[in-house]
């Protein structure tokens, strides 16, 4: 197939009502991502939220947590992130089909990662499996079932919250936004954006590995990167939108 051909091909798919629609889904999830950091912060700045969450050291303060404020206690592992992830998986998908005329090769490689870096996050959660562990320690009749229950909440918490997918997610972004610097789908600035933005992360998550608490110049780097985030979703979503109505 020589280039015009196959321009014409990706053209004549790109008016399909199929990818259309996809386009306007990936772009309603991408507007919907916005919502989720400013929830984070917002959540964070509520009354009582920060002593609540210091509070929580040991397993049977995690049991009462979710027995009482189960919502917080989800969040406070990661509810919100997983959530948002699973909203730009659609995004994802409708930016590689966008994209696949000018770089296919590195547009299939970055949505394939994404969604590995996807899976691997889901399966590390904590969130769900403590939240069933505290209905069962709540209903529980016997010391010995309370006992085992919390044996199985402790190990839970020490084997940690796995963030390992959450790198793979950001840099499976960082491709798809440098693929974009060479279409005409998408804006530069909608590829800076996203390119600095899953940078600056992506620095953070390092630092957050090797050590530990976070010091205050990454926090100002998190702030930094997710501002940027929230203009890549926006543009994102407006592109995408405009390209589903075409």
């Amino acid at each position: 197939m020589s280039p015009s051909e196959r321009r014409q091909f990706f053209d004549a798919e790109m008016q399909d009502p199929g990818w259309k629609s996809l386009y306007t889904v990936g772009g309603i999830t991408a507007l919907i991502m916005v919502v989720f950091p400013l929830a984070e912060v917002a959540i964070s700045f509520l009354p009582g939220v920060a002593g609540l969450s210091q509070g929580t050291v040991t397993v049977i303060d995690w049991f009462t947590l979710f027995q009482n404020h189960w919502f917080l206690a989800l969040r406070n592992l990661g509810l919100l992130n997983i959530i948002g992830a699973a909203f730009l998986a659609p995004t994802i998908l409708a930016i590689y089909f966008a994209l696949r005329r000018n770089n296919e090769a590195y547009a299939a490689f970055g949505t394939i990662l994404f969604f590995v870096g996807l899976a691997v996050y889901l399966a590390g959660s904590r969130a769900f499996p403590m939240l069933s562990l505290s209905s069962q320690y709540a209903v529980a009749t016997t010391d010995a079932q309370r006992a085992l229950l919390a044996a199985a909440g402790q190990a839970m918490l020490a084997e940690g919250q796995s963030r390992a997918g959450v790198p793979l997610v950001e840099f499976a972004c960082l491709v798809i936004s440098a693929v974009m610097l060479r279409s005409r789908v998408f804006s530069k600035a909608t590829a800076y954006a996203g390119i600095l933005g899953n940078a600056l992360l992506i620095v953070v998550e390092i630092i957050a590995t090797f050590v530990g608490r976070l010091p205050n110049a990454a926090f100002a780097i998190a702030i930094c990167g997710g501002l940027f985030l929230i203009t890549w979703y926006l543009l994102l979503g407006r592109r995408l939108l405009q390209l589903g109505c075409a």
